[in-house]
């Protein structure tokens, strides 16, 4: 069965760190979009971070950039999400994501941010809580 399992999260104090992990299957992982979305309470499912798995290129929402870090250990098909100076409003659900198309992804492109939206994924991770405490 192809799915995504998550790991990390919980629950740090503002301006602290925290890392998310997420194992995908090989038939996902490889030549396809992965990222990460956040989803605050009462709101819908945000791109923070996506990786072309194909390239390692990635992408970044301007709210974290230079802040959280996505990277792949592609011989155990997963990708990390180092998140650090987070604030309070950051609090909610983050889900790892990869696209529906997984193998047939030649180019970065369509993992850039205005592209690789909530349409454009196959497989959620069964999300993780992050609370940010001021």
């Amino acid at each position: 069965q192809e799915q995504l399992v998550q790991s990390g999260g919980g629950s740090v104090q503002a301006g602290g760190s925290l890392r998310l992990s997420c194992g995908a299957s090989r038939n996902i992982y490889l030549r396809n979009c992965m990222g990460w979305f956040r989803q605050a309470p009462g709101q819908e499912r945000e791109l923070v971070a996506a990786v072309y798995t194909g390239g390692a290129v990635t992408y970044y929402d301007d709210s974290v950039t230079g802040r959280f870090f996505i990277s792949l250990d592609t011989p155990k098909f997963t990708v990390y999400l180092q998140m650090s100076n987070l604030s309070p409003g950051e609090t909610g659900m983050f889900y790892c994501a990869a696209g529906k198309s997984p193998g047939a992804v030649a180019s970065s492109r369509p993992c850039r941010g205005e592209e690789f939206g909530v349409s454009e994924v196959g497989y959620w991770g069964q999300g993780t809580q992050v609370t940010v405490s001021s």
